[in-house]
């Protein structure tokens, strides 16, 4: 026992960063723990916020999620960045070219900055239309435009916290990322409610107080991020001049980036998608579906710390020269995430009903929330090895492959079924929840199929 305790505290101070040697189950552990706690951390921001909005209104529970259907673009753009990142300085950290590591921290910083600048003023300038194309109401979009502009304007933050981490987890720094999430969100956790209902001193903003205080929170941990890289006691600590443009640098990370944010573009697209059927069904249906989504996020993003951990054993190992280490410790996270989140959908499924409750009193919202939380869960056991095979290959610089797969499963299954089941087979809402478990399914066994054929071994980064 006092050896586990010794090696958790060793997991949560970070005080290794190559895990190319020695025994992979203490390798598995050590990455894991940071990354499924900056992962909880990461989820705790979408559920405080639905928490505290839910005591608005209806319409500002379905602002968030209408709104939050479309920022998951910008999530698109910050999680192929954070695949890059994870990808490049892993594979260098494993060579043991350090220099070339820190350098491409500064040129991902680049990136992140260039792009998200873009979407950022797009985003402000036309929230209400956004709103209005998602098919929200009069009402809704008078609640909702500021929340939607506080959210487009903080994109900048959003894709830095987001490649900024993925670049320390390929460094095997997984504690660090992990200790800048625990500050964002503890700001958010503080500062929601007081914005929210005007406690004290601050005016009762509503739903644009909940997006003013993610932001808050976001761009503290993102100083954190920064303040950590450039104080430069650790072996990734970056320099003014690595933030200098590298052309030949930046067409490297981009082109790895692009497959990972084309490969979640076409999976959070499909999101907007099924969101838009949703809203035909009435504002408690996408409210209900909101706060399932919720807590969906929170149960699946852990298990994504394990996924994140085996991409960069993946990089690390592939730089070493151990391609069979990297495929053991795969198939080993796999197995983990497998037990925990069949246990999970154990859970959730008999207690939908309070969960969703806890967010929420009104019956019709409650109902489908508790639907559509049990029906997604059924996919858990194939979730739990598609997101840890997926993002291997992505650690492995092969994001073309999860490209192609995302878009078999999320627009030729999950988008047509969705339709078919609740539009044109009468089915309602439970058709468009059906449609999620059924197309990851298709993607993890896709994901398995490409996996072991092995190309991934042989990727340059």
């Amino acid at each position: 026992m006092k050896k586990w305790f010794t090696l958790l505290r060793q997991a949560i101070r970070g005080s290794e960063e190559s895990f190319t040697e020695g025994s992979i189950n203490r390798a598995i552990f050590l990455l894991s723990v940071p990354m499924i706690l900056e992962m909880v951390m990461e989820s705790l921001f979408a559920v405080v916020d639905i928490f505290f909005v839910s005591k608005v209104s209806t319409e500002a529970v379905a602002t968030v999620g209408l709104t939050e259907s479309v920022i998951t673009l910008v999530y698109s753009v910050a999680i192929g960045l954070s695949t890059a990142a994870t990808a490049t300085i892993a594979r260098r950290t494993g060579e043991g070219n350090l220099d070339q590591a820190r350098h491409a921290v500064g040129q991902v910083i680049f990136i992140s900055l260039a792009i998200s600048s873009v979407t950022a003023v797009a985003g402000y300038l036309l929230a209400g239309d956004i709103l209005r194309m998602m098919g929200a109401d009069a009402k809704v979009i008078e609640t909702g435009t500021n929340f939607a502009r506080i959210q487009f304007l903080s994109s900048p933050v959003v894709v830095l916290l987001y490649s900024l981490s993925g670049a320390l987890r390929g460094a095997g720094a997984a504690a660090t990322a992990m200790r800048s999430l625990m500050i964002a969100n503890g700001f958010n956790m503080v500062l929601g409610p007081i914005l929210i209902f005007g406690i004290g001193p601050f005016p009762e903003l509503g739903v644009t107080g909940a997006a003013l205080a993610t932001a808050t929170g976001r761009s503290i941990g993102v100083g954190y991020q920064l303040f950590s890289l450039a104080k430069g006691k650790r072996a990734l600590g970056l320099l003014w001049e690595d933030l200098k443009p590298n052309p030949e640098t930046i067409r490297a990370i981009v082109k790895i980036a692009t497959g990972g944010t084309v490969q979640f573009l076409i999976g959070s697209a499909s999101w907007i998608f099924l969101t838009r059927i949703l809203s035909e069904f009435g504002s408690d249906v996408v409210a209900g579906y909101t706060i399932a989504i919720r807590v969906i996020m929170f149960t699946l993003l852990p298990a994504w710390g394990l996924a994140n951990a085996a991409a960069t054993l993946v990089g690390q190992n592939l730089g070493a020269g151990k391609p069979e280490r990297a495929e053991a410790s795969v198939w080993k996270c796999a197995s983990f995430n497998l037990i925990f989140l069949g246990v999970l959908a154990v859970l959730m499924f008999i207690g939908a009903e309070s969960i969703i409750g806890l967010f929420s009193s009104q019956p019709h919202v409650v109902e489908t929330g508790k639907l559509a939380l049990r029906v997604l869960c059924l996919g858990y056991g194939f979730y739990a090895y598609g997101m840890v095979v997926i993002q291997s290959l992505n650690g492995a610089g092969d994001t073309k492959t999860p490209t192609v797969l995302n878009l078999i499963a999320f627009w030729t299954v999950q988008i047509p079924t969705a339709y078919v089941l609740a539009v044109i087979l009468g089915f309602g809402p439970v058709g468009v929840f059906a449609a999620v478990p059924i197309a990851e399914s298709v993607l993890a066994m896709l994901g398995i199929w490409r996996f072991r054929l092995g190309g991934w071994k042989v990727v340059k980064v």
